[in-house]
């Protein structure tokens, strides 16, 4: 039995993919009656962002990468238990919000250090590459959260471009990089996919407010 409880401003992983693990974890927890809250849930997915990064840092990306993909499909359960249960709070999307932030940030440095440790690119491509993925991990973050306070729309619900770059697509995409191996070229990838949507989002959310049609 899976509970399928997919949100409006779900990326394609976390629709056709994550949400089908979460969705069979999150009914386990409601039938069994286990007292897990979705913030306690929200620290567990959290532990295991961190626990990936240093899976990097010690030297074992495949299985840092493994983890990381197992993390995010696990932050998807406790926005489900608490739409199940009915403890949907503010305070615990801000708790979700920041936490994620915080494991996006050590698994992007782990995964740079990794990259430049094992590549025989130069150090400062590394670098560059990586606070390039970092800053446009965040921004995405960023526009989605201005565009729900400033606009009172999630930016991703204006207009026809899709969410693309979304948290779900940039996690499997250093889940499946660092299966193969491919650490400076993950990092690109997240860089130009990341800036690429904040770029093309941010001005068609200008053009359409400006028109006053922030629900197109």
């Amino acid at each position: 039995m899976i509970l399928y409880m997919p949100k409006s401003t779900d990326g394609p992983v976390s629709r056709y993919i994550n949400r089908r693990v979460s969705g069979a974890i999150t009914y386990l927890i409601v039938r069994s009656g286990a007292p897990l809250t979705p913030n306690q849930v929200s620290v567990i997915s959290f532990l295991m962002g961190i626990f990936a990064a240093a899976l990097y840092v010690v030297g074992n990306p495949i299985a840092g990468g493994i983890m990381v993909q197992l993390a995010s499909i696990v932050d998807g359960v406790d926005g489900e238990l608490a739409r199940a249960k009915g403890m949907s709070s503010r305070a615990g999307a801000f708790l979700d919000a920041v936490l994620d932030r915080f494991v996006d940030i050590a698994v992007v440095a782990a995964l740079t250090l990794t990259a430049a440790r094992t590549g025989s690119w130069g150090f400062e491509l590394v670098l560059f590459a990586g606070a390039l993925a970092l800053s446009g991990s965040l921004m995405v973050s960023y526009i989605h959260a201005r565009g729900d306070n400033s606009l009172g729309v999630h930016p991703s619900k204006v207009g026809s471009i899709p969410n693309f770059s979304s948290r779900d697509v940039r996690l499997f995409a250093i889940f499946i990089g660092s299966v193969a191996g491919l650490y400076l070229e993950t990092l690109l990838f997240i860089a130009a996919l990341s800036y690429t949507y904040v770029s093309v989002k941010t001005l068609e959310v200008f053009i359409k407010t400006r028109r006053g049609g922030a629900q197109g």
